[in-house]
């Protein structure tokens, strides 16, 4: 594990939410927002990814499947 993946496990904890999700996935999302938009729209992209997901009930399939959609979205532009 990396120090990553504690930060991100640690945060879950903290915040009560489950941390099932790819890590590289969130961090491919951010970085294709910050090369298609501007630097700053990667973690607003991320969390609007986020609200996605757990507004469709927040499984690893709603994660990957917010992920996806913004990901093309990003690569659209």
């Amino acid at each position: 594990m990396t120090d990553l993946d504690d930060w991100v496990a640690h945060v879950a904890a903290e915040l009560g939410v489950d941390a099932t999700m790819d890590v590289d996935a969130v961090l491919d999302l951010a970085g294709a927002a910050a090369r298609a938009v501007v630097r700053p729209a990667a973690p607003l992209t991320t969390f609007l990814a986020g609200l996605a997901a757990g507004r469709a009930g927040g499984s690893p399939d709603d994660i990957r499947d917010a992920i996806a959609r913004t990901t093309a979205l990003c690569e659209a532009d």
